[in-house]
C-alpha cells in the first residue's frame, strides 16, 4: 500500500528541522533552506521487498527514509554486486537530481520502510532558489574527490610494494580424471569455500602453488591480490612479513583483505614457526622492534586480514591443529591414470605457445611415461613433454624413442624379449605354450617313465626312466635355471595331473574350491618344503635311490599325489605356490636367472581396472580369456622370480601390451627389491648339504675315514649331521663378519646368505655333470635294456673322464667366484668387511673340488 500526506500532518515543522539537523547530512544547511526543505516533504509508505529505483535511470522524486531498512547495490560484469545497507537518515539521489544524471545504484527495501518524499519538480524549485544544497553536493564530491585521490596513492604504493609478490593467474587446473584428481577438485572447492587457513602438503614439482591459486581465484576473495612470499626469503625476525613498529608496515598490513601464500614453510626458522602459529590460532600478529618501542606503543598487534596458504613439502607437526584446512597432494607416481591427460594438455600447451602443429602422441611412448615414476613429477613430465616436442622436429606424432629419459632403476638394464622377437610373443599366447604341451605330451610321457619306474628292470643301466630322471633331468633343469629360471614348473607333470584332478573333481561334484590360507601358508609353507626335501634327501641316500627303480616311481607318485590332493581341496595351484619341494628348489634357483616376467606398474595402475592377468575373466581387447594366474601373483608386484612358473597366462590375458619377458643382469633381485626368509635360507643350506650328502662315500675315501656307512643308524645320524654342517658353517662365519664389524654395521645373516646361492648351484651342477657326461649318452642302449633287448652300444656317446673333470672344476671355479661377488653386491660393504665369509666360501669351493674333482 502506498499514502501520501503532508510531512506536517505527523509531526510539526520545528520537530522535522531538528530531525533533518541530527539525522541527515542536511543538516550542515541553513535553518532557512531547511525550513523550506520541511515544507516540502511527504510521506510515503513503501513495503518490504520492493524496488524503489533501478540503476541507470533518472530518478522522480528526492527520499529521505525516516524508518525502515533499505539495501542499494550495483552490478558488476566480472563479480557480484556490491551491496549497501542504508538506514534511516539516508539521502537518496541527491546527486543525481542536482547534477541531473542518472543513478548508479538499484534501491530495494529490506523492511515496510517510511519516506520523506520530495517530488523532482519541486525539489530543483528549491534547489534554484536556494544555492547552499549545490554547494552542498559540490562539497561532498570534493571530499570524495580527496578521499578518492588518496585512496589511489595508497593503491599505487601498495601495488608497488606487493607487485614483486603477486601471483597474477592460476596457471591451469587439476588435470586428469582419477579418483586422486577428483579429490584434488573437491579439497580445493572446499577449501575456497571460507578463509579458514590452508595447508597444502607435497613432494617437489607437484605445482602446491598452483592449488594455492586456484583456491584464491575460485573463492570471493578473487578481486582481492594473491602474493607468494618464499619463507626463505623471509627476514630472521620477520620484520618484512609482520610489520616494524615506526617503520614499514610488512606485507600483512598491506596485503589486507587478499591471500598471502606462505612458499616452503619447512625452510622457516622455529622462532618464525612460533610466530606462524600463534598468527593461525589468534588470528593476529605483532609488529616488530625494540624492548623501548614495543612498550611505547598502545598495542603492538595488529588483526590480521588476510586468507593464509601455507605450502610445504614435510610435515610440520607445529602446524597440524585444527581449524586448518590441510590437502595432501599426491606424487604423480600414483596418479599413473591421470599421465595420458597430462601428456595431451602439455603437448597442446607448448605447440600453441610455440605455434606449431601439433602431434598426437603413440600408445607405447604413454605406456612407457606411465612406466616410470617420475620422481620430479609434474615438473619433470612438463620439461619432458616440452623436449620430446623440440626434438620430434615437427613429426606427427611422438613415439616412445623420443622420450629417451625416461627409465626407473628397478628397471635399468632390462631388454623386453617380446618386443624384439614378435614369434616369441605370438608362441607364448598361443594355445601351444603350455596347455597342449602339458595335455598332449608331458601328461602321457610323464605316466609311461613312472610305469617304466614301476615295472621295469630296478637298474640304472637298464631303465630308462631312472636314466631319464637322474641322467637328463637333474643336470638339464641345473643348467636351466640360470636362463629359464622356473620354466620347467610351467611343463611340470606333478600339477598337470592336480590340474586334471581339479577339473575331474569339480565335473563329478561341483563344489566351490576352497580358498587359500594365505597366513598361515606363508608363514609355514617354506617350512614345510624345507621339512620335505630334507626327507627326500636321506631317503634318496638311505635308500640308494638313484639305483633303485621303482623307489625313484614312488617318489614321483608321492609329489604327484600331493599336487592332486591339495588341487581337490584348494582353487588353482596352492601345491605349487607354497609346499611343493621341487617348485621350492626351482623358485630359489630361479632368483640367478637371467629373464623374468614382470608388468609395467605404470601402465597396469593407469589403464588396468579388472586385473585380469592376476583374477582372469573373458577376452578384453588382444587380452584372451583366462582363468587368472594359477599361482595368485601378479606380474607387476614381482620382488623376484620365485613366485613366477612363466605360464605366460598374464601375458596372453593382458589387453593393455603390459607384461614384459625381461633379460636383465643375472640375479639382479637379490641386491635391489629382493625380500628374504628364513625357510629359504634354512633350504639353501639344505641343498649345500645336499652336495656333501651325494658325495659321502668320497669324503670317506678322501679323508681315510670309516664311517661304518652300513650300518643304518649310523649312517642316519651321520646324514643329519652332513646336511647341518654348511649351514652350521656360515653361522659361525656371519659370528666373525660381526666381530670385525662392530663400528659398521653389517648385514643381517638372513641377508648375506644368498651370497651363497651361486656355489650351491655351481656344486649341485658339479655333482650331477658326472651323471650326465657319463650316463646320459648310453640312453638307446638302455632304453632297448628296458624293453628286453640288446645292441645300440655303438650308439653311445661318453665323456673323456678329462673333459668331464674339466667342466667340472670350470664349474666350480665360476660360481665360487660368483658367490663372492654377488655377497659384495647384496652387502654393499668393503670387501675387507665380508672377509671371513669370502674365505668361508672359497674354503667350501676348493672342499667341493677335492670330492668332486679330485686332485
Amino acid at each position: 500500500m502506498r499514502g501520501n500526506s503532508h510531512g506536517g500532518q505527523q509531526m510539526d515543522l520545528t520537530e522535522q528541522i531538528q530531525w533533518l539537523q541530527g539525522h541527515t547530512l542536511l543538516g550542515t544547511l541553513p535553518t532557512a533552506v531547511l525550513a523550506a526543505i520541511a515544507a516540502e516533504l511527504q510521506t510515503e509508505i513503501i513495503p518490504e521487498n520492493h524496488r524503489l529505483i533501478l540503476e541507470d535511470t533518472y530518478p522522480q522524486a528526492f527520499y529521505i527514509l525516516y524508518q525502515g531498512r533499505l539495501e542499494s547495490y550495483h552490478t558488476r560484469e566480472d563479480s557480484v554486486a556490491d551491496a549497501l545497507s542504508l538506514l534511516p537518515g539516508s539521502l537518496l539521489h541527491l546527486r543525481a537530481l542536482v547534477l541531473d544524471q542518472p543513478t548508479e545504484t538499484t534501491v530495494i527495501t529490506l523492511s515496510d520502510c517510511e519516506f520523506w518524499k520530495i517530488p523532482k519538480s519541486s525539489f530543483l524549485t528549491l534547489v534554484q532558489r536556494y544555492p547552499e544544497i549545490s554547494q552542498l553536493v559540490s562539497k561532498q564530491l570534493a571530499a570524495e574527490l580527496a578521499a578518492l585521490s588518496s585512496q589511489l596513492l595508497y593503491e599505487q604504493e601498495r601495488q608497488a610494494i606487493l607487485r614483486p609478490y603477486l601471483v597474477p593467474n592460476a596457471k591451469r587446473g587439476i588435470v586428469g580424471s582419477s579418483r586422486y584428481a577428483k579429490r584434488l577438485r573437491a579439497d580445493i572447492q572446499k577449501a575456497s569455500g571460507n578463509r579458514q587457513p590452508v595447508i597444502i602438503f607435497g613432494e617437489p614439482g607437484l605445482g602446491k602453488d598452483i592449488i594455492a591459486a586456484l583456491i584464491h581465484f575460485s573463492s570471493g576473495d578473487r578481486r582481492e591480490p594473491l602474493i607468494k612470499v618464499n619463507c626463505h626469503e623471509i627476514n630472521p625476525d620477520g620484520s618484512n612479513l609482520f610489520g616494524q613498529l615506526g617503520g614499514d608496515p610488512g606485507l600483512l598490513n598491506w596485503l589486507g583483505k587478499g591471500t598471502l601464500i606462505l612458499n616452503n614453510a619447512q625452510d622457516m626458522s622455529a622462532d618464525l614457526q612460533l610466530k606462524l602459529v600463534d598468527l593461525l590460532e589468534t588470528a593476529t600478529f605483532a609488529q616488530v622492534g625494540n624492548q623501548n618501542d614495543i612498550a611505547a606503543a598502545p598495542d603492538p598487534t595488529k588483526p590480521c586480514q588476510a586468507h593464509l596458504i601455507i605450502i610445504t613439502e614435510k610435515t610440520l607437526p607445529i602446524l597440524d591443529r585444527s581449524g586448518i584446512h590441510t590437502i595432501k597432494v599426491p606424487p604423480l607416481r600414483v596418479r599413473k591414470a591421470d599421465i595420458a591427460a597430462q601428456v595431451e594438455y602439455y603437448v597442446s600447451l607448448f605447440c600453441r605457445t610455440r605455434r606449431i602443429r601439433r602431434p598426437s602422441v603413440t600408445p607405447e611412448a604413454i605406456r612407457r611415461l606411465q612406466s616410470y615414476d617420475f620422481p620430479g613429477n609434474l615438473s619433470e613430465l612438463e620439461s619432458l613433454i616440452e623436449r620430446a616436442v623440440i626434438q620430434s622436429n615437427g613429426a606427427a606424432e611422438l613415439t616412445e624413442e623420443v622420450f629417451w629419459s625416461v627409465g626407473t632403476k628397478a628397471r635399468r638394464f632390462r631388454f623386453n624379449l617380446l618386443n624384439s622377437h614378435p614369434r616369441l610373443r605370438q608362441f607364448l599366447r598361443s594355445p601351444w605354450w603350455p596347455d597342449r604341451i602339458n595335455y598332449g605330451m608331458t601328461l602321457v610321457a610323464f605316466a609311461v617313465v613312472v610305469a617304466i619306474l614301476l615295472l621295469g628292470p630296478q637298474s640304472r643301466d637298464h631303465n630308462l626312466g631312472l636314466n631319464l630322471f637322474w641322467a637328463w633331468w637333474w643336470p638339464l633343469i641345473l643348467i636351466a635355471f640360470p636362463f629359464v629360471g622356473r620354466l620347467w614348473c610351467s611343463v611340470c607333470p606333478f600339477m598337470i595331473y592336480g590340474e586334471l584332478a581339479q577339473k575331474l573333481s569339480l565335473w563329478i561334484y561341483p563344489r566351490t574350491l576352497g580358498a587359500w590360507p594365505r597366513a598361515a601358508a606363508e608363514q609355514w609353507g617354506g617350512w614345510f618344503i624345507f621339512g620335505m626335501f630334507a626327507l627326500i634327501l636321506l631317503w634318496e641316500e638311505l635308500w640308494d635311490l638313484e639305483n633303485l627303480a621303482y623307489l625313484s616311481g614312488c617318489l614321483l607318485l608321492l609329489i604327484t599325489a600331493g599336487a592332486v590332493i591339495f588341487s581337490i581341496l584348494f582353487e588353482r595351484r596352492f601345491w605349487c605356490r607354497y609346499l611343493c619341494p621341487i617348485g621350492g628348489m626351482n623358485g630359489l634357483f630361479a632368483k640367478l636367472s637371467m629373464i623374468e616376467l614382470r608388468a609395467q606398474q605404470g601402465i597396469c595402475s593407469a589403464t588396468c581396472t579388472t586385473y585380469q592377468c592376476y583374477k582372469g575373466g573373458p577376452q578384453k581387447g588382444e587380452g584372451l580369456e583366462t582363468a587368472g594366474c594359477p599361482i595368485y601373483s601378479h606380474p607387476a608386484q614381482l620382488e623376484d622370480n620365485r613366485n613366477c612358473v612363466l605360464c605366460m597366462t598374464c601375458l596372453k590375458a593382458c589387453p593393455h601390451h603390459s607384461v614384459e619377458l625381461n633379460l636383465r643382469p643375472p640375479g639382479i633381485d637379490l641386491w635391489t627389491t629382493h625380500i628374504p626368509t628364513y625357510a629359504e635360507v634354512c633350504l639353501l643350506f639344505l641343498l649345500l648339504g645336499a652336495v656333501f650328502l651325494h658325495r659321502l662315500t668320497e669324503i670317506q675315501q678322501q679323508l681315510g675315514w670309516n664311517l661304518n656307512l652300513d650300518n643304518f643308524g649310523i649312517h642316519s645320524v651321520i646324514s643329519v649331521l652332513v646336511l647341518i654342517t654348511p649351514g652350521a658353517i656360515a653361522l659361525l662365519v656371519h659370528g666373525l663378519v660381526r666381530l670385525i664389524n662392530q663400528r659398521v654395521k653389517a648385514r643381517r645373516f638372513i641377508e648375506l646368505a644368498y651370497g651363497y646361492l651361486p656355489l650351491v648351484l655351481g656344486a649341485s651342477l658339479a655333482h650331477y655333470l658326472r651323471l650326465g657326461l657319463n650316463e646320459a649318452g648310453r640312453i638307446i642302449p638302455v632304453s632297448l635294456a628296458t624293453f628286453g633287448l640288446s645292441g645300440g652300444n655303438h650308439w653311445i656317446a661318453i665323456a673323456d673322464p678329462a673333459v668331464t673333470a674339466f667342466l667340472q672344476g670350470v664349474t666350480l671355479i665360476v660360481a665360487t667366484w660368483l658367490s663372492v661377488i654377488l655377497t659384495q653386491k647384496i652387502a654393499k660393504q668393503p670387501i675387507w668387511c665380508l672377509l671371513p665369509q669370502h674365505l668361508a666360501t672359497f674354503a667350501l669351493g676348493t672342499f667341493f673340488w677335492k670330492i668332486i674333482v679330485g686332485w
